[in-house]
């Protein structure tokens, strides 16, 4: 007779709450108990260690999400108690992982086929430079770029018989 009495005081929308958090509360137990009935060690066995991350962080953001309920229910504000640091540490876990498995994803530079790519450009650049400049040359030019190449070669000639003569 003294629940009647204490199920009398409570107001009807309360009630529907409370049989609202059970209903809620016994979907989420039905879903867990196959990984309750599991090892945790069976459980993330075969998961990489991205996989095992995101696993251990639901299972402490879930566990931490009951604790607030139930400091919610007991009549505690849990802004005050050190749940909401807690939940606010793993949530920013959580976007380090978001962020490494983003990383992941993007695109990546192939750096050899790049420098392949500017060197090849270069190249044909500096050698349709060439062609221009031999088309566009005049006949003065021509007979400068001759001459300062006969003097290279001279010069070239030179230094190879002073060689030849100091290895004798």
């Amino acid at each position: 007779m003294a629940s009647d009495g204490l199920e009398s005081s409570i107001p009807p929308e309360v009630k529907q709450k409370i049989a609202n958090l059970d209903k809620i509360l016994s979907e989420v137990e039905e879903r867990l108990k196959p990984f309750l009935d599991t090892p945790y060690n069976e459980l993330i066995a075969e998961l990489n260690p991205l996989d095992k991350a995101k696993a251990d962080l639901v299972a402490a953001y879930s566990i931490n999400s009951l604790f607030w309920m139930y400091l919610n229910i007991c009549g505690v504000n849990p802004k005050d108690h050190g749940i909401k640091q807690e939940l606010d540490r793993i949530r920013s876990y959580m976007n380090r992982v978001k962020e490494i498995q983003d990383k992941a994803l993007a695109p990546k530079l192939d750096v050899k086929a790049t420098k392949r790519f500017v060197k090849s450009a270069l190249w044909k650049a500096a050698h349709n430079n060439a062609e221009e400049a031999e088309g566009t040359v005049s006949k003065d030019e021509s007979v400068v770029f001759e001459s300062s190449s006969k003097r290279k070669e001279e010069s070239f000639e030179r230094k190879k018989k002073k060689r030849r003569r100091d290895d004798v």
